[in-house]
Formats: structure tokens, sequence, C-alpha cells
């Protein structure tokens, strides 16, 4: 039986030198994007966590990891995140987990849950004051113009 591959993204805390790249290449094949600070590997294991935990383990002692994630979301849409802390934010961690009743593990996914979704609350509560402003000041159809054609204007620039 094959072992299954997991593409991971590494997300780093600087660009590397060219070096630094070279060096960590020979100990597992990466693709770097533009500036290097993000890296794609494919690492074979039987799970998504022991792909990140491996990748982690040959690489964290060459390269300035920050984060590691799946590249692709699992079959419920999510993504494995895999961050090292520090050993006294791990024990502050697992001290509010405990209090809370969660596992670290879930702690993190609730905080992290509530977090983007406060983010979308306010971004949408943003935009929306801000289309009311314009609207003081223009009719819907032009507002509604202007937005089609900012949209369908190629700026280069990536979107999110």
């Amino acid at each position: 039986m094959t072992m299954p591959h997991h593409a991971l993204e590494i997300t780093l805390t600087r660009p590397l030198a060219p070096a630094e790249l070279r060096h960590a290449t020979r100990v597992l094949p990466l693709a770097a994007n533009h500036d290097t600070t993000r890296l794609m590997a494919l690492v074979p294991a039987k799970t998504p966590g022991r792909a990140a935990h491996r990748l982690r383990r040959l690489l964290d002692t060459q390269l300035p990891i920050d984060v590691i994630t799946t590249h692709y979301p699992d079959t419920s849409g999510q993504v494995l995140l895999n961050v090292a802390l520090p050993p006294t934010t791990r024990t502050v961690l697992k001290a509010a987990a405990y209090r809370a009743g969660h596992s670290p593990e879930r702690f993190v996914q609730v905080a992290l849950h509530r977090a983007l979704a406060q983010h979308a609350s306010d971004e949408a509560d943003r935009l929306d004051q801000e289309v009311r402003h314009l609207l003081t000041h223009t009719t819907a159809a032009h507002l509604l113009s202007a937005v089609g054609r900012a949209l369908t204007q190629t700026t280069g620039v990536p979107q999110p």
C-alpha cells in the first residue's frame, strides 16, 4: 500500500536567503513563492497532522517557520494549522483549555472560529457603513455601476 502525500504550505517569519533555500531543498523538495516567504511541500504520511509534524521535525531547525498549514481543506472544509508555541505560552494555553473544559487543540479551534466570525461581522458592518455614506452622495444605480466597473477592471493586484 502506498503512503498518501499531503500538500503543506509553510509560512516563514522572513524571506529566505538563496543558500538557506538550497540547503532546505536537500532535505525535502520545496517550491518557493516569488519572495521566499512561503514554501510548498508534498509530505508522505498517513494523516495531514502527521505530515505537518514530520515537516516541522525535518525543517524546524533549518528554516524560520511561522506556521504550517494544509494547502487543501479536508472534507469538512477545515484547514489544519500547525503552530509551534513557546513553553510558557503552551502552559498558559493548557491551563485556559482545562478551565474551559476543552483540549488545547479544541480551545484554540473555538477561539479562532470566534475571532474569524467577529472579524467577518466587523467587516460587514464597516462595509455597510461605507455604502450608506456613499449613497448619501449618489444614487444606488450609479453606485452599483461604479462597483461593477471596479470589480471587472484588472488591476494586477491579487484578490483575497
